[in-house]
């Protein structure tokens, strides 16, 4: 068994290799420069109010809410001007009132659930100045660019699958192992395919998932970049978000047939793959955010974070579902009526072993790893968070799970990265069969309807969820 793992990890390692295509280092553009978050006291002078919340938030956004009756709070509301007004000023006086002064900067973003804003610029020395600002109540560098940087090379793929690639009269292809493990089939079957559900991916890249035909083919919405500064090849970054789509959105039959097929999707990159450092909780932060003004109904997020450049940022400690900023956003996600499936990490190997942040934060869904035999992935995070909740929550296929690659071909690889959209894809089938249900209650009915709700560990969590079983039960509480 541990003979076949290795050659699995191998050819995985082999796979990732040679979908990642060609690169090269080229050096930072323009000198050194660096991101501040600048926490806000509040948001008075804001321009906005609750009782229209139109002006910022969607038809489906606001709509969502009403139909699990939330009500709007002023984590909602937009930043305040007033204060962003008050910052560009200052800025500005700086650079005007210095001869010769080189001042640059940018205002990156702002996050409404954190009252933050980013700001990038190349005087450190402005930036920590700015929270002497009666504005601001906290500041933090948040990311310093690299000496070098990777020169992106375009990335081939093919259009068609090869012989090989289909298996003969089976329906789900490649993928019938990783739905039945979960008895999603059985909602297929009677017509939850994920209709009328929008699914968030959250991702560092999805190469060639605009040409790929198996891909190109899903009901994507939209794309956006939140990594600073953006991609000017949104499509030809790493393919990792390529596969975590994959296993959700393909639809070909006796190839691949994902867990939602008929789902529509928003495409959002927030992880940065040139450096690992803080900003991407902000990052991830505002992407969640335009996810939920969008309207999206569940994100899926195969992205954690406990190992920055800056040495020993996190301690296990840490993991509390409030300390790291992206764990205090996520645990805000059910409260806005979005159901948030994360993957739980694949530290379980290394020094950590632990789950990584944000898969820590409350009222989510943070899916493991296990294999064909539904045994335990050794690289899969473990449990529990620090305050003693019960992570992760689900296991699913990871070891391997099959996918579609950057290059447009069935590959099978390892992580939690893979195991999580399998699950968030029949989330948004069952959610589709049971619409009048809050995101609290599809939560815990997929908890409880796991092969392990009764004896819960810090390895298997729950267990293996049961879709079908969480149908039933939901349907008969009606």
């Amino acid at each position: 068994m541990r003979l076949r793992l290795l050659i699995l990890l191998i050819v995985s390692l082999m796979v990732t290799l040679s979908s990642a295509g060609s690169t090269s280092k080229k050096k930072y553009p323009g000198g050194k420069y660096y991101i501040w978050r600048y926490t806000l006291k509040d948001k008075h002078g804001s321009t906005y109010s609750l009782e229209h919340p139109g002006r910022w938030l969607s038809h489906k956004s606001i709509e969502r809410r009403r139909r699990q009756k939330i009500e709007l709070d002023s984590t909602d509301l937009p930043v305040s001007q007033k204060y962003l007004r008050l910052i560009d000023k200052t800025l500005n006086a700086r650079r005007n009132g210095e001869k010769k002064s080189k001042l640059e900067w940018v205002m990156v973003g702002t996050s409404r659930w954190n009252n933050t804003v980013l700001i990038h610029s190349n005087d450190s020395t402005v930036l920590s100045h700015l929270d002497t600002l009666d504005c601001v109540s906290k500041s933090q560098c948040v990311w310093v660019s690299p000496d070098s940087v990777d020169r992106y090379v375009k990335h081939t793929y093919h259009d068609t699958f090869n012989a090989w690639d289909s298996i003969k009269g089976v329906s789900y292809g490649n993928g019938k192992e990783q739905i039945e493990m979960l008895a999603g089939q059985r909602l297929h079957s009677i017509g939850n395919r994920g209709r009328g559900m929008t699914i968030a991916v959250l991702d560092g890249g999805f190469q060639n998932a605009d040409v790929i035909p198996a891909i190109s083919r899903a009901n994507i919405l939209g794309t956006k970049d939140f990594v600073y500064p953006s991609s000017q090849y949104f499509y030809q970054e790493t393919d990792h978000g390529t596969k975590v789509l994959s296993a959700m959105a393909t639809n070909e039959p006796e190839v691949l047939i994902g867990t939602a097929p008929e789902a529509r999707y928003w495409l959002l990159r927030c992880e940065d793959q040139q450096t690992e450092q803080p900003v991407e909780e902000d990052y991830w932060a505002m992407a969640a955010e335009f996810a939920d003004s969008v309207g999206a109904d569940i994100i899926s997020s195969s992205l954690g974070y406990n190992d920055y450049d800056i040495p020993n940022y996190y301690h296990q400690h840490d993991l509390d579902g409030k300390t790291a900023l992206i764990s205090r956003t996520a645990s805000m996600l059910a409260k806005k009526g979005m159901i948030l499936v994360n993957s739980a990490g694949n530290s379980g190997m290394g020094p950590w072993k632990k789950i990584a942040f944000p898969a820590d934060a409350y009222d989510i869904i943070t899916v493991g790893a296990v294999n064909m035999e539904k045994k335990n992935a050794p690289f899969s995070g473990v449990g529990p968070t620090q305050d003693g909740r019960v992570k992760p929550d689900v296991m699913a296929l990871g070891s391997p799970a099959s996918l579609i690659s950057g290059r447009g071909s069935i590959v099978r690889d390892m992580g939690t990265s893979f195991s999580t959209p399998l699950v968030a894809g029949l989330v948004a089938c069952l959610w589709q069969a049971l619409p009048e249900k809050t995101a609290f209650e599809i939560i815990d009915l997929i908890r409880q309807t796991s092969s392990n709700y009764n004896k819960p560990d810090n390895i298997f969590g729950y267990g293996v969820p049961n879709f079908w079983r969480a149908y039933m039960i939901g349907k008969a509480k009606r």
